[in-house]
């Protein structure tokens, strides 16, 4: 994790007008501080010396470490020289928080404060118990104040730091949160309008086929046979009328995410249907089922009704076959599927190119989990016939 940089005013202007403000404060605080502390205010000694820490205030945030060497040694100097007899540490309290609050890369502020205001201490009580002749009850009186104040200056940098970088992780959190959540709110709509697709490429393709099927049959049938023809068209319009409430139900569906449709999914009860609607005198389709269809969870069953209807739309417009098996066995923890036609032309033939029929089945097998396969049989006509095979683990389901 990057850590944030010391708090530092936004613009130029901003930065110049604090830093004046906290000269000037400085250069009052220790004028004022020496007057009350019972020391010297002559224009040899605290003057000079209030001035010089003031100024040195000017370039805190550029060189805060330098400063706080150049504040303290000023303090020292003054000290040791006589022209000054008020305080050690806290005339340069601004250059010690400064530093303490110095958080960026490379630079760390607070234990450079915290060594070199040990050190100033060290240094002022040798001093006050050797040329200034005190006792050690006087300097450790005399020092000790100057201590608590050091620690308190030093806690109270080192919190205002922390704050701030608490601040800068939570900006950090917030951000990564809001790009995690643009880029799955991404995933989500390419996932919708895939799952969309499919459902067009199902619904569109299989009512086109089925009610040409059923066209072609009414022609053939109009002159020989009425009620035949008749019978056609009414197959016509009833596979119509589902696709309409397929297309209901989807537009349902991206109006109000989340509410069920008024009309029911298609699932594998209504497998049988489909299979009756797509058998012609030109295809016999043969049905076989075992278990219990009826308890299959909803997104297992909606799939493997498209999978047989996009097999058996592949198998009518492409494979040229006169027989197709569908086949579909429930139990066991898994939904098996089968479509076996005897075809001359691979149906995959088409799909390959500009359809999307058998990557959209095994999309729909993949995303719950199964395994899906689809290719030639080896056991039909001349092109070998063709079979589409997926298995949809269930679990917890044992019809």
């Amino acid at each position: 994790m990057v850590r944030p940089a010391a708090p530092i005013p936004a613009g130029p202007r901003s930065v110049r007008l604090v830093d004046w403000l906290l000269a000037a404060g400085t250069a009052v605080a220790v004028l004022a501080g020496t007057v009350r502390l019972g020391g010297r205010l002559d224009l040899a000694g605290a003057v000079p010396l209030a001035l010089w820490l003031s100024l040195l205030l000017l370039v805190r945030f550029r060189w805060p470490l330098a400063v706080l060497l150049l504040s303290v040694q000023a303090v020292i100097v003054f000290r040791s020289s006589g022209l000054t007899d008020a305080g050690w540490v806290w005339p340069a309290s601004a250059a010690y928080a400064t530093l303490a609050a110095d958080d960026r890369p490379g630079r760390p502020g607070l234990g450079w404060a915290a060594g070199v205001g040990l050190m100033e201490l060290a240094l002022a009580a040798t001093w006050e118990s050797t040329s200034g002749g005190a006792t050690p009850r006087e300097v450790l009186a005399s020092l000790g104040t100057e201590a608590l104040w050091l620690a308190v200056l030093l806690a109270a940098a080192a919190a205002y730091r922390n704050h701030f970088r608490w601040r800068a992780e939570l900006d950090e959190r917030l951000l990564r949160a809001a790009r995690e959540g643009e880029l799955e709110a991404g995933r989500r709509i390419a996932e919708a309008r895939l799952e969309i697709a499919r459902e067009l490429h199902d619904v569109v393709g299989h009512t086109l086929t089925v009610v040409g099927i059923q066209l072609r049959v009414a022609a053939e049938s109009l002159d020989d046979s009425p009620s035949e023809a008749r019978a056609a068209l009414t197959t016509a319009q009833q596979v119509r009328s589902e696709a309409v409430r397929d297309l209901r139900a989807l537009v349902h569906v991206l109006r109000a995410p989340g509410e069920a449709p008024d009309d029911p999914a298609a699932g594998v009860p209504q497998v049988e249907p489909l299979v009756d609607r797509m058998r012609s005198a030109e295809l016999d389709i043969r049905l076989e089922t075992s278990g219990d269809l009826a308890a299959v969870p909803a997104p297992v069953s909606l799939a493997v009704h498209r999978i047989v209807q996009e097999a058996l739309t592949n198998t009518v417009r492409h494979a040229r076959a006169s027989r197709a098996d569908v086949s579909i066995r429930c139990g066991r923890g898994r939904v098996e599927v089968d479509v076996t036609d005897d075809g001359r032309t691979p149906p995959a033939a088409a799909s390959s190119g500009s359809g999307h029929g058998i990557r959209g089945m095994e999309e729909r097998v993949r995303a719950l989990g199964g395994v899906f396969s689809a290719g030639p049989d080896g056991k039909g006509g001349a092109g070998g016939g063709w079979v589409v095979r997926a298995t949809i683990p269930v679990p917890r389901f044992h019809p």
